[in-house]
């Protein structure tokens, strides 16, 4: 353990040591030397801080006085960007010292300029030389053009579709897109309100989807439109395939009167793809494998094909088995009324 006593002897040391370097005549030297050098880049800094040259500030945009029952539906930039030039000194001065206020813009100046109000680039201009030195050249402002939009009118509430692609993995299909909220409220200048029915998300792809998949996406944006909310949610549901066969009998569609179609089989088997979601909700009664008596007619084989003539949009890939069948077209007698009856 240091007590006191060899802490301060310790000090006391490295002082001389110290004081011992920087009396040397070596040390003079170099500190002679540093003094020197630092001079010399004071000299130069000063040189080059006289030279000209060109850089970029952002300054903030602000818009006062706007009415509570005003809608923007377009606003200003948060900030432009100024590109100036001047001696390096003047712009070390803005770097460092000197803080650009708010280009602040009134709203009921513009009242008269109807929903779209486009302030001229000279007022621009004047309220940023107004905090520019004389000496200061203004070369280019970002962006160039300064506007907004904005509605009184009544809103309009729209529904939301959506504007991208998904594709199921194999052996999946996409069963249903959900977006949460269906709808969105509009608002925009009347004339630019009628021509809005409906709003669309921004262009997605998705691929491989093979379980429930949610992502929250933006509308499209159009310009002097504000839609609230201004994204939205999209829920891909997918739901596995799975092969359903079911037994279903063959009709005759059109057949005279006395006419009578029989088959054989009697009943074939139709093999369906389905969701697991709707595999039990199908039955042989959602289908029709019919022929027609015109095709009867037509028909030069000695089989009949066969075709399905009505299934349920939840299946897919639909196959009949056997694809064609005998028949043979039965006459049966149709009792006429008696004279009897008639006279009734």
């Amino acid at each position: 353990m240091f007590d006191r006593k060899n802490i301060k002897r310790y000090y006391l040391i490295l002082v001389r040591k110290i004081r011992n370097f920087l009396l040397s005549a070596k040390s003079r030297e170099f500190l002679i030397f540093l003094f020197f050098v630092f001079v010399s880049l004071c000299f130069w800094f000063l040189q080059t801080m006289n030279d000209t040259y060109q850089t970029e500030f952002k300054i903030p945009v602000r818009l006062k006085n706007v009415p509570k029952e005003v809608v923007m539906t377009s606003e200003l930039p948060d900030e432009i960007r100024v590109k100036v030039e001047d001696r390096g000194t003047v712009l070390l001065n803005y770097m460092l010292g000197r803080t650009f206020f708010p280009l602040t813009f009134n709203f009921e100046d513009y009242q008269d300029k109807g929903s779209y109000v486009r302030i001229p680039q000279t007022e621009v201009l004047k309220k940023i030389s107004a905090q520019l030195n004389n000496s200061t050249q203004l070369l280019a402002v970002r962006p160039d053009t300064l506007d907004y939009i904005y509605s009184r009118g009544i809103p309009k509430k729209v529904p939301v579709a959506v504007g991208g692609e998904v594709s199921a993995g194999r052996q999946y299909y996409v069963s249903e897109i959900q977006v949460i909220p269906d709808s969105v409220v509009v608002y925009a200048p009347q004339g630019v309100l009628n021509t809005i029915l409906t709003a669309y998300t921004q262009p997605f792809h998705w691929t491989n989807v093979t379980d429930t998949l949610k992502k929250h996406i933006n509308l499209q944006k159009l310009h002097g439109v504000k839609f609230v909310p201004s994204s939205v949610d999209v829920v891909a549901c997918v739901d596995m395939y799975s092969e359903k066969t079911l037994e279903v009998p063959v009709v005759g569609i059109g057949f005279p009167k006395g006419k009578v179609l029989r088959t054989f089989p009697s009943k074939v088997q139709v093999t369906v793809q389905v969701g697991l979601k709707n595999f039990k909700s199908v039955t042989e009664n959602d289908f029709l494998v019919g022929v027609s008596y015109a095709d009867v007619v037509a028909n030069k084989s000695e089989k009949l094909p066969l075709t399905v003539k009505r299934y349920p949009d939840v299946v897919s890939h639909v196959r009949v088995t056997p694809s064609s069948v005998d028949y043979l077209i039965e006459q049966q007698t149709v009792s006429e009324p008696s004279k009897e009856k008639e006279s009734e």
